[in-house]
């Protein structure tokens, strides 16, 4: 797993650094991943249980560790949760642990998955490549951090507009292209 682990991570860093910062697509990400405070963990879970168990773990761990030294954090879990529908369902699971945390108003969970589906598109629909990954991936996310970042960036409402139209320009093949090696 660990020469694996290694290509996910490289894999990751290279979606992280072309796509969500080369094209802006979140423009708060520059700043925490050049401080290095975005926290990148490759799961080796195989079930959903060991998956959720380490996604306790690391909420615990980003809610103990002050946010100059860890932002937010990546868990990347490629060998669990391939297929969307049931990474989809699996994220109700993963609000519930932050409710039954009491972690709610503190921490939350955005998703990215390489199928990721938003209602009421088409799979080959270019807005859904705003939340595509290379691996099933659940992104951490402090609700202050959040909220600063928002509160300081001129119309935040447009930064999805945006992106989707970012999207649509680069299309299906062009954003492959843009993750290839």
């Amino acid at each position: 797993m660990q020469v694996e682990a290694t290509s996910v991570e490289r894999n990751i860093r290279r979606w992280l650094e072309r796509a969500v910062i080369g094209l802006n697509l979140c423009p708060f990400a520059k700043a925490v991943y050049a401080k290095n405070q975005v926290r990148i963990v490759i799961s080796d879970a195989s079930t959903e249980a060991a998956l959720l168990e380490q996604l306790g773990e690391e909420l615990v761990l980003l809610r103990d560790t002050p946010a100059d030294q860890v932002d937010t954090t990546l868990l990347v879990h490629p060998q669990v949760l391939q297929d969307f529908l049931d990474y989809n369902d699996f994220l109700d699971q993963a609000d519930a642990l932050i409710d039954a945390m009491d972690l709610e108003g503190v921490l939350q969970v955005a998703s990215f998955h390489p199928d990721y589906q938003f209602a009421d598109t088409r799979p080959d629909d270019a807005e859904n490549l705003t939340n595509r990954a290379p691996y099933p991936t659940l992104h951490l996310l402090r609700e202050d951090s959040v909220a600063r970042a928002v509160e300081a960036y001129p119309e935040p409402d447009a930064i999805i507009e945006r992106n989707v139209a970012t999207m649509r320009e680069l299309g299906v093949e062009g954003f492959r292209k843009l993750l290839a090696n």
